[in-house]
């Protein structure tokens, strides 16, 4: 048995899940099911994404292959899989590369963390919003209405998957036998992914200064803390935390527990993401310049430059 300190919120964590539980978001999934009842669910994505993923070659394809489809058609949820898409490929050539010391487990890992997005993608697209965790409710509820910043279309699907999927996908790999090396691997992707948040920050700032907005560097500095209530790092080290405890306390007090504070630092994360700390005035210039350019388009150029 785990000593019971090992199930209190560390002070980091304490403090995102007290932002978590003030900043909250007003999205039911009647709301949203009545905004798109006149919508048909799209055909074909979903046969893109019909079956589960069999390897990480087949991730990275249709991951790619869905983001075009996406972006082809203007559809603002292609904004964070042009990231996601990128992340995965920098990953699958880690694992080629020999990178990490269980490479079955990585590959696994890589996998599972797609699926966990596979499935949400389907569950919105056939409208079974009851079924969807509430941070991918939230992110591409957004993107459905249009009425956000590429930036934040951008951090909410990071929000959802990191913040949110990241505990779960450890729980479907698994972190045990060999728990120490598991940790080992875990830890290796924050250096690819602290790369992708420069790549990404970098490619917003550049997106938004092609279509002449000064200043727009306030909306991302720094860009990792607005990743998640514990930034980029804490969140990956709060969901490893998720997945011992998940592992080691008894189930009836072990899930309900992890499921609370997944979800409230999420939906919190997602709330700040909404809701940048900027005035009226700039994000009226912001979304005035959206309106007059591709700025999707724009960002999705910007990232392929830098990866």
């Amino acid at each position: 048995m785990i000593p019971i300190r090992a199930a209190v919120p560390t002070a980091e964590e304490v403090r995102a899940l007290l932002a978590g539980l003030r900043r909250t978001v007003d999205v039911e999934a009647d709301a949203v099911a009545a905004e798109l009842a006149g919508d048909e669910p799209d055909a074909a994505l979903l046969d893109l994404v019909a079956t589960p993923f069999e390897s990480v070659s087949d991730v990275n394809e249709r991951l790619a292959r869905t983001e075009s489809y996406l972006r082809e058609r203007g559809d603002r949820r292609a904004v964070f899989l042009t990231v996601y898409s990128r992340m995965t490929a920098t990953v699958r050539t880690a694992i080629d590369d020999g990178a990490f010391i269980d490479t079955e487990w990585a590959a696994s890992y890589l996998v599972a963390f797609a699926e966990r997005y596979r499935r949400a993608l389907i569950a919105f697209e056939r409208r079974a919003f009851e079924s969807l965790p509430r941070p991918w409710l939230i992110a591409f509820a957004a993107a459905a209405r249009g009425e956000t910043l590429v930036a934040q279309d951008a951090l909410l699907g990071i929000n959802a998957h990191i913040t949110y999927d990241l505990t779960y996908t450890l729980g479907d790999v698994e972190i045990d036998p060999d728990r120490d090396a598991k940790r080992a691997d875990h830890d290796r992707i924050n250096a690819i992914l602290a790369h992708l948040v420069q790549t990404v920050q970098d490619a917003l700032v550049e997106t938004y200064a092609a279509v002449g907005i000064s200043g727009v560097d306030r909306l991302f500095d720094p860009f990792d803390d607005r990743l998640a209530l514990l930034g980029l790092k804490g969140s990956r080290k709060f969901a490893w935390r998720n997945a011992v405890l998940r592992a080691d306390l008894p189930t009836w007090i072990g899930e309900p527990y992890i499921d609370w504070r997944t979800e409230t630092v999420a939906t919190g994360a997602a709330a700040i993401a909404l809701a940048p700390e900027i005035d009226d005035e700039a994000s009226a210039r912001l979304r005035n310049a959206e309106a007059d350019v591709d700025a999707a388009m724009a960002f999705y150029e910007a990232i392929r430059r830098r990866m």
